[in-house]
C-alpha cells in the first residue's frame, strides 16, 4: 500500500531561518541541502494532497536565533506554508509535548507519519521518539535532517556527521524506519 493510500502525513520541524546563523549552533553543519530536500519532500506532499504539519520552536529564551522576538523564528523560504496548512508552534524539543499535534492527527486517522526537520539528535530526534512511543509508524528522511557540530562535556568536538549518524542509527527500526528521500518517493 503506497503512502498516499495510507493517508500519511509530513511533520515539517523547526525548518526555520535561525538555524542559518551556523556558529551559533556549534558550526560545520551537514547536510547542507536539507532544505531542497525537504522542499521537494512539501511539493510532492502537496501534489498528492496529503496532510502537511509545520511545526517551529519558540525559545523562552530571549537570546535564542529561534525566540519569536528574532527574525530566525520564521520558517524558511523554501517550505513556507501555504494556506490550510498548520503551524503548530512548541516551546520544548518534541512536536507532541504542550502542543495538540497527536489530537489532529488522531482525529484525522493518521498513524503513518514521514518526518522532516532541524536538528537530527534535538527536536527530530525528541519528536521521532515519541511518535513511535506513541505507536505512529514513522519514517524519518535522513537526507532531509541536518545537526551541527557539539563540543562533548569533556571540551571534545564532535563532527556533526557522527552525531547525525548515530542518532539515526538510535532511532532506526526502534522509533522509525530511516531512510533516504529518494526511497521515500519509490513509496509513494
Amino acid at each position: 500500500m503506497s503512502l498516499k493510500e495510507q493517508n500519511t502525513a509530513l511533520i515539517l520541524i523547526d525548518i526555520q531561518k535561525g538555524f542559518d546563523e551556523e556558529e551559533y549552533w556549534g558550526g560545520n553543519r551537514n547536510n547542507k541541502d536539507a532544505e531542497e530536500k525537504s522542499s521537494k519532500i512539501l511539493k510532492k506532499w502537496r501534489e498528492l494532497n496529503l496532510p502537511v504539519f509545520h511545526i517551529v520552536h519558540s525559545s523562552k529564551n530571549p537570546i535564542s536565533r529561534l525566540h519569536k522576538s528574532h527574525p530566525g523564528f520564521e520558517i524558511k523560504d523554501e517550505v513556507k506554508p501555504i494556506e490550510g496548512e498548520p503551524i503548530i508552534t512548541k516551546d520544548v524539543n518534541s512536536a507532541f509535548i504542550g502542543t495538540d499535534l497527536k489530537e489532529r492527527l488522531d482525529r484525522r486517522g493518521i498513524n503513518k507519519l514521514v518526518i522532516i526537520g532541524l536538528t537530527t539528535n534535538h527536536c527530530v530526534s525528541t519528536t521521532t521518539r515519541m511518535a513511535g512511543n506513541y505507536g505512529f509508524d514513522a519514517l524519518l528522511i535522513s537526507d532531509a535532517t541536518a545537526t551541527f557540530d557539539r563540543i562533548g562535556i569533556n571540551g571534545q568536538r564532535f563532527d556533526s556527521e557522527l552525531i547525525h549518524q548515530i542518532t539515526l542509527a538510535n532511532l532506526n527500526n526502534e522509533f522509525a524506519q530511516v531512510i533516504d528521500t529518494k526511497r521515500l518517493f519509490e513509496l509513494v
